[in-house]
């Protein structure tokens, strides 16, 4: 058996390198998917998400149902739980019902919204100022907006009509 020279550990070390990079670039692109992602309308949204959505290009993002823009900024997961009605704040961009999760608003600082009303359900999470959130869920609305509404927010004021 002859010893292995300088040069094949050079290539060795270069390979081990070029693969542990590698393993990292495709990690820090992973996206960990909602609970029902293989829903096949997942499949359609993200396609139909914009390249761009106001301050950021879109990433290139791992996982099923699933985009990102700006670095992971801004995240898109379809296929999320289906919210019950609940007394956090729903926002209206463009028809699309989106209802904030201020518990994790107030304790990370990151706006959280998911779609209500439709099936499946979009989670959409954004890192930066709250005051970009509005743009950003009307460059989205085209995506989710074909689905059917089911069901629509109501005010608190409307609740007791329903009830």
């Amino acid at each position: 058996m002859r010893k292995p020279t300088t040069r094949t550990w050079i290539w060795l070390a270069a390979a081990v390198v070029v693969v542990t990079g590698g393993a990292f670039y495709v990690d820090g692109h992973r996206v960990s998917a909602a609970p029902h992602a293989g829903d096949p309308k997942c499949d359609e949204i993200v396609s139909r998400l914009p390249d761009d959505i106001p301050g950021a290009s879109r990433d290139w993002a791992l996982g099923d149902g699933v985009a990102s823009w700006g670095g992971q900024k801004a995240v898109f997961r379809c296929g999320a739980e289906e919210l019950q009605p609940n007394v956090n704040l729903c926002v209206t961009a463009d028809g699309v019902d989106w209802v904030l999760d201020e518990a994790r608003l107030k304790r990370d600082g990151v706006s959280v919204l998911r779609t209500y009303g439709r099936s499946p359900a979009v989670e959409f999470t954004y890192s930066g100022p709250r005051e970009e959130v509005g743009g950003i869920l009307t460059a989205l609305d085209p995506a989710v907006k074909w689905i059917p509404q089911e069901r629509k927010c109501i005010g608190l004021d409307d609740a007791a009509t329903v009830l």
